[in-house]
């Protein structure tokens, strides 16, 4: 009877036995793996806790991309045969296509669209932008929204399949135009109007301010005035010190500023005409126009695009002319088109530096350094 309990007791061992050296190599692996995973993830986020969120992208997505491989590496190390591993495999691939095709209208898009727009960079960490109804200052761009502070102080999240859906407006760091529309009567020259609000915008330190009139309208003239403001992180005060400014200036020199809807009745002849009294005109001439200050980075592309394309059209004249010259004038031709060259790619570099988004594809006009045929 001992004999036969022992005889028994020794396979279960050997079963025991064989079982757990199985599981040796499963259990290091997800040791391996989850070590690796430990310090991945304190090299690439643990120990940068200051790190922004755009900084973060990147890291992200890597430890993303380390958590599938490990899942991966812990299903080949499964004691179990080749079919039923392959199976696991696959069913893994299964889970993670449902989990895509389930959440590809969301996680997917806004995990696509941080991609792009942390590549495009429309709009840094600061900047004041203007999304749909939302507007305020980018606090951090992250892999699946964007964060902005509102005027109000309160923090917004905008997915980033919104942001790339949605036009955005950047206030630009360089400067922004500061604007302020009123209306007043008809008894009010516009000349006087057009000082008053000029003195108004330099007296909150607007540069280049100007003055316009927007509309005739039934019972009052519409004016706006605008001037830069080169330190935009004042934007908020800046045009609530402009709007002091104007009441201040007009109420000062006397001008009355009413509703549209206000009534005043005065007795007057029948042939009396309400005139206001002619004033001089405030003139600038050393100051640029409004629309070359409104508009002047479209103003330089522009200006850039066509001297690119009279170099580009002046090298193809002088290629032609080497072809048929020779001797002194064809070196001479080939001194001018080096000189063009140098000019060309100086206005594709300085479209680069400017930040234009077709920096890339200007440079790819550029004529290449070795002669053309024939030269």
């Amino acid at each position: 009877m001992l004999m036969a309990k022992e005889g028994s007791i020794g396979p279960a061992m050997n079963r025991i036995l064989e079982l757990l050296l199985s599981l040796i190599p499963l259990v290091a692996t997800a040791a391996a793996v989850l070590t690796l995973l430990f310090f991945a993830y304190w090299f690439l986020l643990g120990r940068r806790t200051d790190l922004a969120n755009e900084h973060r992208l990147y890291r992200q997505i890597a430890m993303f991309g380390l958590t599938a491989a490990g899942a991966i590496a812990i299903s080949l190390a499964l004691p179990v045969s080749d079919s039923t591993r392959n199976q696991v495999i696959a069913l893994i691939g299964v889970l993670l296509s449902g989990v895509i095709a389930f959440s590809s209208a969301t996680i997917v898009s806004n995990l696509m669209a941080g991609l792009v727009l942390h590549v495009t960079r429309p709009f840094r960490t600061g900047d004041f932008i203007r999304v749909g109804e939302y507007f305020g200052r980018v606090v951090g761009r992250g892999l699946f929204s964007t964060e902005v502070q509102t005027e109000h102080r309160e923090l917004v999240y905008l997915s980033n399949a919104h942001m790339l859906s949605t036009p955005v407006t950047v206030v630009r760091s360089s400067g922004t135009i500061i604007t302020a529309t009123l209306s007043l009567g008809y008894d009010v020259h516009h000349t006087q109007v057009k000082g008053l609000l000029l003195e108004a915008a330099r007296n909150v330190d607007l540069e280049e301010p100007f003055v316009k009139i927007v509309e005739l309208g039934n019972y009052a003239i519409t004016y706006s005035v605008s001037g830069l403001l080169t330190e935009v992180k004042g934007m908020l005060a800046s045009r609530s010190r402009l709007f002091e400014s104007i009441l201040d200036a007009l109420h000062t020199a006397g001008v009355e500023i009413v509703s549209p809807s206000f009534m005043n009745q005065r007795r007057q002849d029948n042939d009396t005409k309400i005139l206001p009294v002619m004033g001089e005109d405030v003139l600038q001439p050393d100051s640029p126009s409004s629309e070359d200050m409104v508009f002047d980075k479209a103003e330089e592309a522009e200006q850039q695009e066509k001297a690119e394309i009279n170099l580009k059209e002046e090298i193809s004249k002088l290629q032609a002319q080497a072809k048929e010259s020779e001797g002194e004038a064809k070196k001479q031709i080939e001194v001018q088109i080096e000189q063009l060259r140098e000019q060309l790619v100086e206005i594709v570099q300085d479209e680069v530096d400017t930040g234009g988004d077709e920096g890339d594809v200007a440079r790819q006009d550029v004529p290449p350094d070795k002669p053309p045929a024939g030269l």
